[in-house]
């Protein structure tokens, strides 16, 4: 699903936000920059979290600039997995079909199904609170993907993550992307996430959302922007 972004700005005090761009649909897209930039605002503003000033917001030439977030055709996963300590991890996972928890035979075993996407079969029964902090997030992703979108949108939820264990989360989000043909957008401050999944790249610096970038030639000649937040010498891609 493309997403198109017109004349988008947000004024909040004396930040200001401006986006005017498209997004490649059915691939994963790279949200980089340093904190503070505008990368989360322009997530919680395409989620429908924060209103705009002016702009529109189009999926697939449809504008939901003024829908509610809960009827956009999207998803949202946050750096903090917002399970609740007291429902188990089944029970937390199958928010994502039914808010009151209950569900058909076929609804059920869709939420086991999932658990073992995401590689927590046998951990119906748990509570957060007996979980590693990857399993946890393995729980909220579980969560999300049962919703079906066709976007899906990630606001660094693997950050506190160690390196070996956040890019084993990213492959994992990238093949079950693949899979449903989804369109993903993954906010990051870690140029190395960005070149590990991602084709094109944004950059948000104070603010400003460049358009879409092939992720490589970004990082091997970045533009000033890029290259500023990135330090000299700039980061050169992995082989």
């Amino acid at each position: 699903m493309e997403i198109a972004l017109k004349n988008l700005k947000l004024q909040q005090g004396t930040f200001t936000l401006t986006a005017n761009l498209r997004i490649s649909p059915n691939q994963t897209t790279a949200v980089l920059g340093p904190s503070g930039g505008g990368k989360s605002t322009l997530l919680m503003l395409m989620a429908g979290f924060l209103q705009p000033s002016s702009g529109s917001i189009l999926l697939a030439g449809k504008n939901i600039t003024n829908t509610p977030p809960a009827k956009r055709p999207l998803t949202m996963l946050f750096q903090g997995n917002n399970l609740f300590p007291h429902l188990t991890v089944f029970q937390n996972t199958a928010l994502g079909i039914s808010p009151n928890l209950k569900l058909t035979p076929f609804e059920t075993e869709r939420v086991h199904q999932a658990l073992h996407q995401v590689g927590l079969v046998g951990r119906d029964n748990d509570l957060p609170a007996n979980l590693s902090g990857g399993q946890r997030q393995r729980v909220a992703l579980a969560r999300a993907l049962l919703r079906q979108q066709p976007v899906l949108l990630l606001d660094e939820p693997f950050a506190a993550l160690g390196p070996g264990l956040r890019h084993e989360m990213l492959e994992l989000v990238e093949s079950i992307r693949a899979a449903q043909n989804a369109t993903l957008l993954l906010v990051t401050h870690n140029p190395q996430d960005a070149q590990h999944i991602a084709p094109e790249t944004i950059v948000v610096i104070d603010g400003h959302v460049s358009s879409p970038q092939p992720t490589t030639a970004s990082l091997k000649n970045p533009p000033k922007s890029l290259a500023a937040y990135l330090g000299n010498p700039p980061l050169q891609p992995t082989p």
